[in-house]
């Protein structure tokens, strides 16, 4: 775990550094998840930068992800995205592997999209549906913000209530609507991972209303959150993760399973975007 002092100035020297390669200040960020890092694409005016050159950062080995930092144009706004996270069952800490969330705030981001992919909990759920986050159960035994308080960026004790912005909520339910996409709304339940879940903890979490289960989100909504940041969460259901299932999903069909709702995701995204100021 990092002291504050060291942590602080590994978030210096990486913001030093993404901004010494960029022209304008992105006043929005983007976590994309698994399956879903080819919405890059459209962006224009693209600054690629492979996570290996940043400093202080690990790469990301998690399949579907390409661990890349992309800047750019998304919907006539400037954008911070990062094509891939960093887990913590990837072996790094919940500091580093949220470290770019905390260097998105500093260079400008005051809006923070989490995609992610997920195991639908929820009975009325199917696979390709995008479920809107309203709120998270952090399942994994660990927290971010655990050890010394980084009072630059927030308070010691944050509130969590309506971590995910009631206001980007409705928008997102609105857009929907119109566009005809099918959004469901649920709790997000993230474990450690990198094992899947029991067929016993499966039913814990459906038994405790959680709608979709995953391995991220919580962590990073958790700093953004700290970092007084606006956010949306938006997870691609790629499965159903129910425990009288008779096979479970494997990696690859999570990742195609991803691939396949990238149009609508795109599409409720852009459209999102025009509605923001």
């Amino acid at each position: 775990m990092n002291n504050a002092n060291t942590l602080n100035q590994q978030i210096t020297d990486i913001v030093n550094y993404i901004s010494s390669r960029i022209t304008h200040k992105p006043q929005f960020g983007m976590i994309l998840g698994s399956g879903l890092g080819e919405l890059v694409n459209d962006i224009e005016d693209k600054i690629v930068i492979p996570y290996k050159d940043i400093p202080h950062l690990p790469v990301s080995t998690a399949p579907g992800h390409a661990g890349n930092l992309v800047l750019g144009k998304l919907g006539g706004k400037d954008f911070m995205i990062m094509q891939g996270r960093l887990h913590i069952y990837e072996g790094y800490s919940s500091q580093i592997a949220t470290v770019l969330v905390r260097a998105m705030k500093l260079i400008g981001v005051g809006t923070l999209f989490i995609t992610c992919a997920a195991g639908g909990l929820n009975n009325s759920f199917n696979a390709g549906d995008i479920m809107l986050i309203n709120d998270h159960f952090n399942f994994s035994g660990t927290n971010p913000l655990i050890g010394e308080n980084l009072n630059n960026f927030g308070v010691r004790f944050p509130g969590m209530f309506d971590i995910y912005t009631p206001e980007l909520r409705d928008l997102a339910l609105s857009v929907a609507t119109h566009n005809h996409i099918r959004l469901c709304s649920g709790v997000y339940a993230a474990i450690l991972g990198p094992a899947y879940a029991t067929r016993f903890e499966l039913q814990f979490l459906i038994n405790n209303h959680c709608d979709a289960i995953g391995m991220s989100v919580v962590h990073e909504a958790t700093i953004a959150a700290h970092c007084g940041m606006k956010i949306l969460g938006l997870a691609a259901i790629t499965d159903m993760a129910l425990p009288y299932a008779t096979h479970h999903a494997t990696e690859q069909e999570v990742i195609n399973s991803g691939k396949k709702s990238q149009a609508k995701f795109k599409t409720l995204i852009l459209e999102i975007l025009k509605k923001l100021p």
